[in-house]
């Protein structure tokens, strides 16, 4: 789920651990850190209107009207605005940046080359038909899913891209090499095309009456011509793309150590991941079995609870120990109260312990819009960084009502009241609500707009073994059990993603592994499964921030002994706009910025 994002500057809270004293010890250059700014500020300005649908969405509505341009031309003029910005970076010297302006220098060279290797070496737009029917879906979407402006004024803007969508899905037919694109790919967007439609008629219709005359006819006229680009692009992608689709969806060795290095930015090589997440399999697995001794304790029909198990002893132990949480679901009409409770529950339990500043900014909840419904039960929906004075939103779905029993059951199986706990956690507080919330006081537009998923996804996974910790449910060791379980969902992520993009899993070793080792559902596993396959490197992140989060409180703890304060600790963590984890390290710890 998206993480909540940065939306105002402010003053940094007071920090636990020393400032960096290595400003002092190696002093900025006044002059330098001003040309960084003015390169910054012709990044932001230009990476905006190159990517007008993705401005809206982070808070810039100068290009509202506009869409992505994918053509040769388009692509080249990408190119050749990343190379240039590139080249004007090599030309600053680094070292006489303030220690903040380092790690902001750090983390846009990371996307300027990031954004060169993606067209020239990753080739999506040669390959991934999603990259098309995003931007078709993303163009309505971001104009009308939050009220920044009056809606008649974005109705114009809605009305101007709706005009222009059909060039995205000419782009889309010229640039698509079948024989390149998978299989997975084309039937996935071959089933989502028609979703544009959806949005018109959720978001556009319903509110056409607030335009009169010319204006209204011109949207009626970008509507129906819409509607039939649409067919269009439905009779090309099952007629043509479909039965010709020949690619492989793994990327491979290769391109997914290029990717991952760029879509990270972390400390971690793909190996390490890999060493790391199974051994954390193993330790949490082991914790999980020493809960289900205590719990399945004489009661009829326990399995057998040795202390050494056989990994088969351990599966059926474990698995007869989250039967017991499994029982306890909130009723299928009542999910979305039992949820906002857990909302509540969290955010006063949080208060209570002190274990980080709550903003007093209340988070809005709403109910789910309907056609995202049905993947997730929560998301935490925020505000794009540059969108001023905006709600964010927690939304919860109710369970659909063409459901069938078995389906709620198998649903609610999942998330049974233990685990709407932990996504209340996750999703909100003290997870990405909350960092979101920090995260907008720190004072760098570029690291706001550049905010490093890593980060905001660690941060969450972080927070939900941080509240066990601190006795969340009064200790309840089923919650533990299910943290621990929706913890291995985060490192399975980890493993799965390279298993399958560079391992080739099989579908059965993929569900095999994530019903099995991980304790996931059947309906969650198939999920994850096909996104595995639709994507990469971007499963690794929940994980891997995790664990860099874990890594760095053990330093700052160290290093500060009886001084570590948990509170100021988290208030500084969450101070300096969400870049990549092992930045805030670095900036904590005085280290050299790398």
């Amino acid at each position: 789920m998206s993480a909540c994002g940065p939306r105002e500057p402010a003053t940094p809270p007071a920090a636990a651990a020393p400032q960096a004293a290595g400003a002092a010890a190696n002093p900025s250059d006044p002059a330098v850190d001003t040309a960084f700014a003015a390169l910054s500020k012709r990044w932001l300005d230009g990476v905006m209107q190159i990517n007008p649908i993705a401005a809206t969405q982070i808070g810039d509505h100068r290009f509202d009207g506009e869409v992505d341009d994918y053509s040769a031309a388009g692509r080249q003029r990408q190119l050749d605005f990343n190379n240039k910005l590139l080249a004007e970076l090599d030309t600053i010297d680094t070292t006489k940046l303030s220690r903040e302006n380092q790690v902001d220098a750090l983390i846009l060279r990371n996307r300027l080359r990031s954004d060169v290797w993606s067209i020239q070496t990753l080739q999506s737009w040669a390959w991934d038909p999603m990259v098309y029917s995003g931007l078709a879906g993303d163009a309505i979407y971001n104009l009308m899913a939050r009220e920044y402006a009056p809606m008649p004024q974005r109705l114009k803007s809605a009305t101007a891209r709706m005009e222009k969508i059909p060039q995205i899905f000419a782009q889309a037919r010229a640039n698509l090499d079948p024989a390149r694109v998978p299989k997975i790919h084309a039937e996935t967007v071959a089933k989502q095309n028609a979703g544009v439609l959806s949005l018109i008629d959720t978001f556009i219709t319903p509110n056409a009456g607030q335009l009169k005359g010319a204006e209204r006819k011109r949207l009626d006229d970008a509507v129906a011509s819409l509607r039939k680009a649409v067919a269009e692009q439905q009779e090309w992608l099952d007629k043509t793309l479909v039965p010709n689709a020949k690619g492989n969806f793994r990327i491979g060795q290769t391109l997914y150590d290029e990717k991952l290095k760029f879509s990270l930015n972390s400390s971690l090589s793909r190996a390490q991941i890999m060493e790391r997440a199974k051994a954390e399999l193993a330790r949490a697995r082991g914790e999980m079995y020493a809960i289900a001794q205590k719990e399945l304790k004489d009661k009829p029909g326990a399995p057998a609870l040795p202390d050494k198990p056989t990994p088969e002893q351990q599966q059926k132990a474990i698995e007869a120990a989250l039967e017991l949480a499994y029982a306890d679901k909130p009723p299928r009409d009542k999910v979305v109260d039992f949820a906002k409770q857990t909302l509540s529950d969290a955010t006063a339990f949080t208060r209570a312990k002190n274990l980080v500043t709550v903003p007093d900014a209340p988070v809005k909840v709403i109910l789910m819009p309907e056609f995202q419904r049905g993947v997730a039960l929560a998301y935490c929906d925020s505000p794009g960084p540059l969108d001023k004075g905006l709600d964010t939103y927690y939304a919860i779905s109710p369970i659909p009502k063409e459901w069938s029993d078995d389906q709620v059951d198998s649903f609610l199986r999942e998330y049974n009241t233990r685990m709407v706990h932990l996504l209340s956690i996750h999703e909100a507080m003290p997870g990405h609500y909350l960092e979101g919330a920090h995260s907008a006081k720190a004072p760098s537009t570029l690291r706001a707009v550049l905010r490093s998923g890593v980060f905001a996804e660690g941060w969450a996974v972080y927070t939900e073994d941080m509240m066990a910790d601190a006795g969340y449910l009064d200790n309840d060791p089923l919650f533990r059990l299910v943290q621990l379980k929706f913890y291995l969902r985060t490192l399975g992520n980890a493993i799965l993603d390279q298993g399958v993009q560079v391992e080739d899993w099989s579908r059965e070793q993929a569900m095999t592994f994530m019903t099995q080792q991980t304790f996931q559902q059947e309906r969650e596993a198939a999920g994850k499964w096909v996104r595995a396959q639709l994507t990469s490197a971007q499963l690794p992140t929940y994980f891997v921030g995790a664990q860099e989060h874990f890594d760095m409180r053990k330093a700052v703890e160290a290093q500060l002994g009886p001084k570590f304060d948990l509170k100021a600790y988290h208030d500084q963590v969450l101070s300096y706009g969400a870049p990549p984890v092992r930045f805030v390290r670095e900036l904590m710890l005085d280290e050299p910025i790398r």
